[in-house]
């Protein structure tokens, strides 16, 4: 006979352990092991065991396998999303699609399946509104393709019963985390219930070649809810950053089996729903102070394209015996080593001082080609001498003062052109190849900080 057990699942990283703990013996985070229950088989005699199923005849050389290139993506009718993709939604592929409450991850669905609804067949299952409410918000968008179809259950057995019944070339399923499976302990929501309802509706879009896209909630921290025992099971995994009073939304993949995962696309969020933005450069840098110290504008690649934007510093005298140090936008340990180097390097003093950092539009900079950047934007807080607005920065930075290089320095410079600033500053070893000649813009190379600021 079987037997049960109860078993600790950590809600972040998904490791099993057999006792509680207050912090994870894994990923190291506290509260979030999980009570669950485990069914354990018990061992079966040699004797009753039943032979091994032959699947030999399953096995295909890779050029046996049949593709009809014309059919392997679905265009969703949006450039943004579709770039973030990788060119569509693929044949019998799993997308989850995070990102915070009224971030606009429903409006997305619904404007999609206004296009997709041309040519395919749509599914959109809803475990959190009715069909009635799901027709209003429908109507608000503009959405009334005749080949949308709604669905309002939580059952996932049923749904993926009637998947495989009717067949539809598309499944829209909002949300994950409403979804759950009769036989399973735990409630909606809960590791185990999360778990299995992506397992199962993974193995009815492989089996039935049906795309279908998931929306998953995020908890307090802001990623996605079981996000470890759920990203290995899904194809792609994209997440809405951006803050609900501001109109700007960046849709970000996170992992995707058929796509680059550097991709970003830029929505703005308006009354009739989503609208793309073809120029985030214009959009970010809008609004631009002049003459104002503390701003630096930078070039950050997402993916293979090049996208402008400004960061800002501001520093002040602190009114605390510690002072603080403040980031938005960029990784705050970062901020700490480029005061740092500062400070020992160019001899700057910021101890006594509160250091604010800060990322324009929403954006969130991982690349260490925006250290230069943050460093001139700190410099011209602390001295109070504005930079120039026609002057742009890029560079990494190394404890010893020395500016590095930095991948796609060409892309950098043309967006730069495009763009219309007049000055450019960025690491000379980035300059090995790239043509400055005949450009309407100085090309300005650099070995170390104070040179680039000396350059200023």
């Amino acid at each position: 006979m079987a037997k049960v057990k109860s078993v600790f699942i950590c809600r972040e990283c998904g490791a099993e352990t057999s006792k509680w703990n207050g912090r994870c013996p894994s990923c190291g985070e506290w509260n979030t092991l999980e009570e669950t229950e485990s069914v354990v088989s018990s061992a079966v005699p040699k004797s009753k065991r039943s032979a091994v199923k032959d699947i030999s005849d399953s096995i295909y050389g890779i050029n046996d396998v049949e593709m009809d290139k014309d059919e392997v993506r679905y265009k969703t009718g949006l450039n943004e999303l579709d770039r973030v993709l990788g060119g569509g939604l693929v044949k019998g592929s799993l997308v989850l699609l995070g990102g915070e409450p009224g971030i606009g991850k429903s409006t997305l669905l619904l404007q999609i399946c206004q296009h997709l609804g041309d040519d395919h067949t749509i599914l959109y299952v809803s475990g959190e509104e009715s069909a009635r409410q799901i027709k209003l918000r429908a109507h608000r968008l503009g959405v009334d393709s005749e080949n949308l179809y709604l669905l309002a259950q939580t059952d996932c057995e049923a749904i993926c019963a009637a998947i495989v019944k009717e067949k539809p070339e598309i499944v829209m399923i909002d949300s994950i985390q409403t979804m759950s499976i009769n036989g399973l302990t735990g409630t909606q929501g809960s590791i185990t219930q999360v778990r299995e309802c992506t397992n199962m509706l993974m193995h009815t879009a492989k089996n039935e070649e049906i795309p279908m896209i998931i929306v998953g909630h995020v908890n307090k921290d802001g990623n996605i809810a079981g996000p470890k025992v759920m990203e290995h099971i899904v194809d792609a995994v994209t997440v809405f950053e951006g803050q609900r009073n501001l109109p700007y939304r960046i849709l970000r993949a996170v992992k995707n089996r058929f796509g680059s995962t550097n991709e970003i696309g830029v929505f703005e969020m308006a009354g009739s729903g989503l609208r793309e933005v073809e120029n985030p450069s214009a959009m970010l840098l809008e609004g631009r102070p002049v003459g104002v110290s503390g701003c630096c504008a930078m070039c950050v690649m997402e993916g293979s394209r090049p996208i402008m934007a400004e960061v800002q510093a501001l520093v002040t005298k602190s009114g605390f015996s510690s002072p603080r140090r403040t980031s938005t936008g960029l990784d705050l340990n970062r901020l700490y080593m480029i005061i740092a180097v500062l400070e020992k390097r160019l001899g700057f003093f910021f101890g006594g001082l509160d250091a604010y950092l800060n990322v324009i539009g929403g954006m969130r900079i991982d690349e260490p080609a925006c250290d230069l950047p943050a460093a001139a934007a700190l410099w011209s807080g602390l001295t109070d001498k504005p930079i120039g607005e026609d002057i742009i920065l890029l560079g990494e930075i190394g404890l010893g003062g020395e500016v590095r290089g930095i991948p796609f320095a060409e892309q950098r410079i043309h967006e730069a052109v495009r763009m219309g600033f007049g000055r450019i500053i960025l690491p000379r070893s980035s300059l090995k190849g790239v043509r400055t000649d005949n450009l309407p813009i100085k090309v300005v190379g650099v070995s170390s900080i104070r040179q680039a600021f000396d350059a200023i």
